[in-house]
């Protein structure tokens, strides 16, 4: 088990000045098949609002895949993609909100996890939008890649390495950066209410000190994500909300909350 709240560790990230940094504490590397349990549980406990927002996750990315078929217009995918991160970040606080319900003893409604999605809403579209511009400087990047890339040459194996290389390198790094800013920022601003600057600087500061653990949760999610998209998007239908549901999980672990803080 992980160990229980302590002063945030001095680095550089909580001696930035840039926002306040929430204390986290130093989880365990076993914790994220732990929270992934609890996420199947809370599945299990409401399956009804559970497939509905999983639904919604998994129309999302069939519905790009049908434009694209449909048009034979690739280009539909970045606004697509701008549409999903501006409205991924409320459906993702509806399904915290029912894991936070199952947690306060309540019972969970679709009705409230879609209010829940109000909670701290200019902060969420705040989320949204940087999300939108992170994904929008990243297609520029691999369109910039792709142009370097010498369009003469025979492809071959051979030849396409030091691009895919270079694409894999450049795509790693990204990933890195935007699990470190996403990991916990969502839940943060659903459950303190705080600012996004603080948000964003809790998740990297809370990712920073748990590396291990952490990017083993990354391995998991990108693990389901695949098993997602081999299924033809069906697998979202039941793997994105117990994602959602452990991602809360992971937050309550590894975050002081406002509970945890008012016992201090």
């Amino acid at each position: 088990m992980s160990q229980h709240f302590k002063e945030t560790p001095q680095n550089a990230i909580t001696e930035s000045g840039i926002a306040r940094v929430i204390p986290c504490k130093e989880l365990d590397v076993g914790d994220p098949i732990k929270w992934l349990s609890l996420g199947l549980q809370d599945f299990l406990r409401t399956p009804l609002i559970s497939i509905f927002y999983g639904l919604i996750f998994a129309a999302i990315p069939w519905f790009i895949s049908y434009l694209v078929a449909l048009t034979g217009w690739h280009l539909v995918i970045l606004p697509s993609i701008v549409c999903f991160m501006l409205i991924g970040p409320f459906l993702a606080a509806g399904l915290y909100d029912v894991s936070w319900e199952l947690e306060k003893g309540h019972k969970p409604s679709l009705r409230h996890s879609v209010r829940a999605i109000r909670r701290n809403a200019v902060n969420e579209w705040g989320f949204g939008i940087l999300l939108m511009v992170l994904m929008i400087f990243w297609l520029r990047v691999a369109s910039l890649i792709h142009a370097l890339y010498p369009q003469h040459q025979i492809e071959s194996l051979e030849s396409l390495l030091p691009f895919l290389g270079l694409g894999t390198v450049v795509g790693a790094v990204f990933c890195v950066g935007m699990f470190f800013v996403t990991a916990f920022t969502q839940p943060i601003l659903m459950e303190r209410k705080v600012d996004l600057a603080t948000a964003v600087m809790t998740s990297v500061n809370a990712v920073w000190v748990n590396k291990v653990p952490m990017f083993t949760w990354a391995g998991i999610i990108f693990s389901m994500v695949a098993i997602g998209f081999v299924t033809g998007f069906i697998g979202f239908i039941v793997l994105m909300p117990i994602l959602g549901f452990a991602s809360w999980h992971g937050y309550i672990d590894a975050i002081e909350t406002k509970r945890e803080r008012a016992y201090v």
